[in-house]
C-alpha cells in the first residue's frame, strides 16, 4: 500500500480474491485516505489523480472506490460527472432492460427480480450503440448475495485462442448477429422487458421501422404486437488500444440467460453469416469465463468503474429483506 501524505495521494487496497495478471491487479481497489470528507473533496481527489486512475483502469479493466462519501444518487451523479466524460443517457440506448432514472445521468442497474441471475456481458454489445465505461454505485447492498461478477474478456479470449483457435478465429472473422423480441408493453418481471416503443424511443410502428432501417436491422412484427429484430453484423472480438483482443459481445448472457436460447441458440445468436454457433463452443466459453471472473461483493457506498471494452459484468441473485440498490451511469463510446 502507498504511504498517504496528502489529499492527492492514491491509496490502494488488496483482497485475497483479486486476480493478478503479470503486474496487473484485477480489479484495482482505491480506498479513501480519510481526507476526502465530502463529495467535493472526492471530485478534487479524482481530478488531481485522474491520469493515474485512468492508467490503472485501462490496464486492469475495473476500479473500485471504497470508503468515499458517496451515499445517494445525487452524490453519485456529482462523482461520476467529476471525471468529465461525455454522458450516455439510457434513453438514447437500444438496451431492452427495464431501468428507472433518478437523474438524467443516473438510473438503476437492472429491475429484474432478485432471484434472476444476469449473466456476464458487455453492456449493450448486442446493439450498434454501446458505452465505453460504466459507473456502478451501491446505495444498499443485499442481505445475502447480489455480487457483481466482473470478467476480464481479454484474458478469456486469450485462453479461447490457445484452446480452440478455429472457434476463436470464427468469432473474430465472422462476427455475430443477435435476434431479440421487444414486447408491446414494458414487462418489469423480465430482464429484457423494455417495450419496443421505449427501447427505440418511438411512438409508432412506422417510426420504429424507420429507426431499425437506419441502424441496419431487419425485423418482423409478431401477432401479439411484439417486435422481433435482427441486428446487422456486430463484432464478437475487438482490438484494444494496447493491441490485445477482447471477447466483446453478449454471448454468455444470451446463451445462459435469454429464454429458450440454451435449447436453440440460433433463435437468438448466430455468426454474422447466419451460420450456427456450435453449442459446445458456447458451453465452453461460459465455463472458461469463470477462470477470469472476480465477484465484487458490494458494501454500501462502493463505486466501481468498469472499462466496458475490457471487462464483462453481471449480477448474482440475492435474498433477504433489504432491497439491493445498485445505480449506474454510462459514458459515451470512444469508438
Amino acid at each position: 500500500m502507498k504511504n498517504v501524505t496528502d489529499t492527492a495521494a492514491v491509496e490502494y487496497a488488496r483482497v485475497p480474491t483479486q486476480h493478478t495478471y503479470n503486474d496487473d491487479v484485477f480489479p484495482q481497489i482505491v480506498v479513501n485516505n480519510d481526507k476526502c470528507k465530502t463529495v467535493a473533496d472526492t471530485v478534487e481527489f479524482v481530478k488531481a489523480n485522474q491520469s493515474e486512475l485512468e492508467a490503472k483502469l485501462a490496464k486492469a479493466g475495473a476500479l473500485l472506490f471504497r470508503g468515499f462519501p458517496i451515499d445517494s444518487a445525487e452524490t453519485f451523479d456529482v462523482f461520476s460527472a467529476g471525471f468529465g466524460y461525455p454522458n450516455f443517457t439510457y434513453q438514447e440506448s437500444l438496451s431492452n432492460a427495464v431501468r428507472i432514472n433518478f437523474t438524467e445521468r443516473v438510473f438503476t442497474a437492472n429491475e429484474a427480480p432478485k432471484d434472476v441471475e444476469i449473466f456476464l456481458h458487455h453492456e449493450m454489445a448486442q446493439t450498434p450503440i454501446s458505452p465505453s465505461k460504466l459507473f456502478f454505485f451501491c446505495q444498499h447492498a443485499a442481505d445475502q448475495g447480489g455480487a457483481t461478477p466482473l470478467c476480464r474478456s481479454d484474458k478469456l479470449f486469450e485462453a479461447l485462442k490457445a484452446e480452440n483457435p478455429e472457434l476463436a478465429s470464427d468469432f473474430k472473422e465472422k462476427g455475430l448477429k443477435y435476434t431479440t423480441t421487444m414486447p408491446a408493453a414494458n414487462d418489469a418481471n423480465s430482464g429484457q422487458g423494455r417495450s419496443w416503443k421505449s427501447t427505440l424511443s418511438v411512438n409508432s410502428a412506422q417510426a420504429a421501422e424507420a429507426k431499425l432501417k437506419e441502424l441496419g436491422y431487419s425485423w418482423q412484427w409478431m401477432d401479439d404486437g411484439s417486435l422481433k429484430a435482427i441486428t446487422p453484423v456486430l463484432p464478437a472480438v475487438i482490438e484494444l488500444d494496447d493491441g490485445s483482443e477482447s471477447f466483446y459481445n453478449q454471448l454468455i448472457a444470451a446463451y445462459m440467460g435469454w429464454k429458450g436460447v440454451r435449447e436453440n441458440p440460433s433463435s437468438a445468436i448466430t455468426f454474422g453469416d447466419g451460420s450456427a454457433i456450435p453449442k459446445e463452443g458456447l458451453e465452453r466459453v461460459a465455463e472458461l469465463s469463470e477462470d477470469f471472473t472476480f465477484d465484487l461483493d458490494w458494501q454500501d457506498g462502493d463505486v466501481a468503474i468498469v472499462d466496458n471494452y475490457r471487462a464483462m459484468h453481471g449480477r448474482r441473485p440475492y435474498s433477504g429483506d433489504r432491497k439491493r440498490v445498485v445505480l449506474v451511469a454510462l459514458v459515451a463510446s470512444e469508438r
